[in-house]
């Protein structure tokens, strides 16, 4: 059986990527995350997910290494992970009422030496939010550790009014989408 890596330490890719089936193992290496805001997010992430992909790959070319990253946008903007609780209300005020795209990029390197990188947008339709509510759910800290300072699968689900596209790769990864590209290999 060929030997599967998640370069990812995203509990939440983790928790998707058990859903697979297949046993994996976790290995992260530091990579550098800088994207160029004033090119395609789409290709940005694709490259993140990369060099996430190819920092582990060299020391496991036997295996299939997935590599994943995730940018929250919203009117080109990207919204990463807050700094702080302001940081955090500020980015929920921007989201409130408003539709947001989550680009999840992923790269899979296979043992032969081919390699693909591919994305997922969706787009995320909040409700409006009272200051109140805003307050409430940051003071859960949930905020704090997400791109958009939220989560779809936890507490923040309850302000999410819609979603065109993959849940999953909202949540960080296209699960079908890889399953389909490595399923020939288990």
């Amino acid at each position: 059986m060929t030997k599967l890596i998640l370069a990812s330490k995203s509990p939440r890719r983790q928790q998707l990527m058990k859903s697979l089936g297949y046993p994996f193992e976790i290995e992260v290496q530091d990579t550098n995350e800088e994207i160029n805001t004033h090119s395609s997010l789409r290709k940005e992430v694709e490259i993140l997910s990369y060099r996430k992909a190819k920092a582990v790959y060299k020391n496991h070319t036997d295996a299939i290494v997935i590599g994943a990253d995730t940018l929250v946008t919203i009117n080109h903007e990207v919204l990463g992970k807050p700094a702080n609780e302001e940081v955090a209300k500020e980015m929920l005020k921007k989201l409130s009422g408003n539709v947001h795209e989550v680009i999840t990029g992923v790269t899979i390197l296979y043992p032969d030496g081919s390699e693909e990188s591919f994305s997922s947008v969706s787009k995320v339709t909040f409700d409006i939010m009272s200051d109140e509510e805003i307050d409430e759910y940051v003071i859960t800290k949930e905020p704090m550790d997400k791109a958009g300072a939220y989560a779809i699968q936890g507490i923040g689900a309850k302000f999410i009014k819609k979603i065109e596209g993959d849940y999953y790769a909202i949540m960080g990864l296209p699960i079908h989408s890889i399953y389909k590209r490595i399923k020939k290999y288990f």
